[in-house]
């Protein structure tokens, strides 16, 4: 039978939810791999919903559920039904709304607390001794929840600092590299953390992240 991979999503676009090109070419390179994959999300509001014309945030109130499913094909379900066994394991694709709506990083930085669903999805996961993984922002969430855990963000010190501050251990990468902390089988890449990311390298960052996994 073809390995099974659950993705999280955070909503649908870079500045309120999942970073679309990361999500996208996370699940290519699961299929290009011989895997399959199951979504999730957290049902629940969005923190808020940005305009991503203007950058400017609406007067409208979205469901990071719904706005996934956009992503999704309608082929997603809540994060609470989310089961460590039925799965080879966790990814979760960058964007705001792994800072917004998965945890609080975007406001809270060190201090962020994580959303109770994400927290107990990736501690079931964790403490099944199955992989994680992680990119662009979404690694601070596994670096409030894994004491002394590998990450990489790229080599944005802002984000390196509060990592530290949470007890993580940040990683600086160039390039579409995978840190890959093997005693927590954490996986971990930059994709559009990087500065000169293009969608190439976001392509290069998640395949390369799938074949470590897979190893």
């Amino acid at each position: 039978m073809k390995k099974c991979f659950a993705v999280v999503l955070s909503g649908c676009g870079v500045y309120d939810g999942s970073e679309i090109g990361e999500a996208m070419m996370t699940l290519l390179a699961l299929d290009e791999a011989g895997c399959t994959y199951a979504l999730f999300a957290p049902d629940k509001p969005q923190v808020h919903a940005i305009n991503h014309l203007k950058g400017e945030p609406e007067k409208e109130t979205r469901n990071v559920l719904a706005e996934s499913a956009r992503i999704a094909r309608g082929n997603i379900r809540p994060l609470a039904e989310y089961k460590a066994e039925a799965y080879e394991g966790l990814i979760f694709p960058g964007g705001f709304g792994a800072a917004k709506n998965l945890s609080t990083f975007a406001f809270d930085g060190a201090e962020m607390r994580v959303d109770a669903e994400v927290e107990r999805a990736v501690n079931e996961t964790h403490g099944a001794g199955k992989p994680l993984a992680a990119m662009c922002i979404a690694p601070v969430i596994l670096g409030r929840l894994i004491a002394g855990v590998q990450v990489t963000v790229g080599h944005d010190e802002a984000t390196n600092e509060a990592l530290r501050r949470m007890g993580a251990e940040p990683k600086n990468v160039f390039g579409p590299e995978v840190v890959h902390d093997e005693r927590n089988k954490v996986f971990t890449t930059p994709c559009y953390m990087l500065p000169d990311a293009t969608i190439s390298t976001v392509a290069a960052c998640c395949r390369n992240l799938v074949a470590e996994m897979l190893k």
